[in-house]
């Protein structure tokens, strides 16, 4: 059976066929609101679209070539991820706090000739590895030589040019994105999304339809971002897309824009009902909520502000196997196994726990390609994840007798902090590289509103010394901000087993000792790096 015959038994799901789609039956319908001024109908889009690919294709992007975006929310980066996917070719968004080696990681593991950049980021490209980065379209007016760099500017995005046939067939198990996410005891892994794996995930979300208008406020670098127009497409809704999550403005741009539907992740729930309660808390257009983790505040903020409460587990190389009823009233749930997944409680060595138990969730899924299908370049972390054919998540669950999910705790060495997943191992790396540091052991410590605090557990080199202020003033230019240790804890030794592995779960446990420097209790508190929307 050839490709072509294979396909035409598949759901349409990729970005060049939906994209199609929308604009020839439904063209005046809105596709993209920005917050930040202006919008797109199908139609538009459709066009802006074409024209974006047209240029990159003018450029010499084939299908199949990872292209870098590294842009903010904004409509540049919405075009460019969508152009770059309507050429058969796949967009790799990078996250905007990445410096440093994080950020020579990426190029290398890429090998990417061609990056879409935002001028204000240029700087972090000087003095770096640059690996097999030569091209570089700038949005907006900075400039600032390169070396070994050719520096365009964004008319080169506008080109007057025809859009010619891809030089090869547009499938639906390519390659639409490669997402970077938290490395355990390795580097951040790029990973390997399939128009099928996007289809599979967005199916997730059955409550939704071509009424629904979602606010999409994670960035564009994030699964969830990735989701949020995917999804838009998929149903033939519509999206505002804002420049970041803001407490202040959620409800102002909910009103003004007539959001149906949205997701609040970590603190974003609680952060909103610490609001002041008036009387216009219902009067809004917000249909359906997304939250994930389920915690006490939901039931709270789906009675005061008249929405229903869905919840889910997912991770950048799942589809979404785990999603609740509306309103689901067992507590702390994840929700149930959605159709298309087989899911199991394992123990260390892959064999399933009585219910009730708490074991490793690993998954798998009915149709190919439903799930990522790979880590890029990284063979030996995709055998080891995907091992005896399914999936390990690395985090610890527990399922009930009526088939409800219960997320307990990470197995993985990797942290949660503000929506933002971190490596102990990039951070453990870049405190490593400071002189005075002899060992480190990073680890996640409970905060005060959800998710994990970075805590830095570290011992100095021998005739060294070194203050908290002076480290954190280091990690600056070499760490995202949302990586950089809240706490710092110094000790003479760390505790080791007898074949001298760091005790992590010890110094876990003991948590915020009162040895422990708190950065923000100190007033150190460093600012989020956001890019402005230029408007």
């Amino acid at each position: 059976m050839n490709k072509e015959s294979t396909s035409a038994n598949l759901p349409i799901c990729q970005i060049r066929d939906l994209l199609d789609l929308r604009a020839s039956e439904t063209p005046n319908n809105d596709f993209a609101i920005f917050e930040s001024g202006g919008k797109w109908t199908y139609s538009e889009a459709h066009a802006e679209v074409r024209t974006c690919a047209a240029s990159l294709q003018a450029l010499g992007v084939l299908h199949g070539q990872l292209v870098l975006v590294w842009l903010g929310n904004s409509s540049n980066a919405l075009r460019t991820m969508l152009a770059i996917n309507y050429l058969g070719a796949v967009a790799v968004p990078i996250n905007t706090s990445y410096r440093g080696t994080l950020l020579e990681h990426v190029l290398s593991n890429t090998s990417a000739s061609l990056m879409i950049c935002d001028g204000r980021l240029l700087d972090r490209l000087a003095g770096i590895q640059l690996a097999h980065l030569h091209r570089v379209i700038v949005i907006g007016p900075e400039r600032i030589n390169v070396s070994g760099v050719q520096l365009l500017g964004d008319d080169v995005l506008y080109a007057e040019e025809e859009l010619g046939p891809s030089s090869t067939g547009h499938f639906p198990w390519n390659e639409a994105v490669v997402i970077y996410t938290s490395g355990t005891t390795g580097p951040s892994k790029g990973v390997l999304t399939s128009y099928l794996h996007l289809w599979h995930t967005a199916t997730a979300f059955k409550h939704l339809d071509e009424t629904d208008r979602s606010l999409v406020s994670l960035p564009l670098y994030h699964a969830a971002g990735v989701l949020g127009y995917y999804c838009a497409l998929l149903t033939g809704g519509s999206l505002v897309l804002a420049d970041s999550f803001s407490v202040s403005r959620f409800w102002q741009t909910v009103r003004e824009f007539e959001v149906t539907t949205t997701g609040l992740l970590g603190v974003m729930l609680p952060f909103l009902l610490k609001q002041e309660v008036t009387s216009a808390d219902r009067d809004h257009s917000l249909r359906s909520v997304l939250v994930a983790p389920l915690d006490d505040g939901a039931a709270a903020f789906a009675e005061r502000f008249g929405v229903d409460i869905y919840t889910e587990y997912n991770m950048t190389e799942l589809c979404m196997p785990l999603f609740s009823d509306a309103n689901p009233t067992a507590p702390g749930t994840c929700g149930r196994k959605r159709e298309g997944v087989e899911l199991r409680i394992v123990d260390d060595f892959d064999i399933e726990v009585p219910i009730g138990s708490v074991g490793e969730l690993i998954v798998r899924a009915h149709q190919p390609w439903a799930l990522s299908h790979g880590y890029l370049k990284n063979h030996e972390a995709t055998a080891k994840t995907w091992r005896n054919g399914w999936f390990h998540t690395g985090d610890a669950f527990r399922r009930d007798a009526e088939g409800n999910y219960f997320f307990v705790d990470r197995l993985k060495d990797a942290l949660r902090r503000r929506g933002e997943n971190i490596s102990s191992f990039e951070v453990e790396s870049a405190i490593l590289a400071h002189s005075a540091v002899r060992e480190v052991a990073v680890v996640g410590v409970p905060s005060e509103v959800s998710e994990d605090e970075v805590l830095a557990v570290l011992a100095l080199a021998p005739n060294q010394e070194l203050t908290p202020e002076q480290l954190i003033e280091y990690l600056k230019p070499h760490l995202a901000d949302f990586m950089i240790p809240r706490y710092l804890r110094f000790m003479r030794e760390l505790p080791k087993t007898p074949t001298h592995k760091v005790l992590k779960h010890e110094l876990r446990g003991q948590g915020v000792t009162a040895d422990t420097w708190d950065r923000e209790g100190s007033g150190l508190v460093l600012p989020r790096q956001r890019l402005e929307v230029r408007r």
